[in-house]
């Protein structure tokens, strides 16, 4: 290898740690949304779910428009779990890859299982917490745009 294409190596493992902090955040940040939806789902069910989007109308005011970029807000960090964590998982998963080739062409094994099981457990759970994450989206949004239409209805009447 030149010093160029090893400094570019080492440049590349100094992502590893940080991108692996990333994808334990997405997963937890996508495991307390799942909670809170299941206890948004449950109130819904039981038919005791307060809006908050309707107080936030209530209190402000606020045109249709605003209430849409409220509902934007409210979903924005579910949707960038949703879309980074597997691009994550992708960088967690290529980052080992070049020990793991380089501990296979010295015949190698424990450098090559310990390399790829970084590598695919990484992947893993970043795919875990953008599937939760844009599962949770989906139905939210959902929900919170049945809500404006609601108050948009209401307002008509009005």
């Amino acid at each position: 290898m030149t010093v160029f294409e090893a400094s570019l190596y080492d440049l590349a493992r100094l992502f590893l740690t940080p991108v692996l902090v990333l994808i334990l955040l997405a997963l937890l940040y996508s495991f307390v949304a799942l909670g809170a939806f299941l206890v948004e789902a449950l109130q819904r069910r039981r038919g005791r779910h307060a809006s908050e989007l309707a107080a936030h109308a209530r209190r402000t005011g606020c045109a249709s428009d605003d209430l849409e970029l409220w509902i934007m807000k409210r979903l924005e960090w579910l949707r960038i779990v949703a879309r980074s964590a597997p691009m994550l998982g992708l960088v967690a998963t290529m980052i080992p890859m070049g020990p793991a080739l380089l501990a296979l062409t010295r015949n190698e094994a424990k450098g090559i299982g310990e390399n790829l099981v970084v590598a695919f457990s990484a992947v893993i759970l970043a795919l875990v917490a953008a599937s939760i994450a844009f599962f949770v989206l989906t139905i939210r949004r959902r929900w919170l745009l049945q809500e404006l239409r609601t108050i948009e209805r209401g307002r008509e009447g009005a």
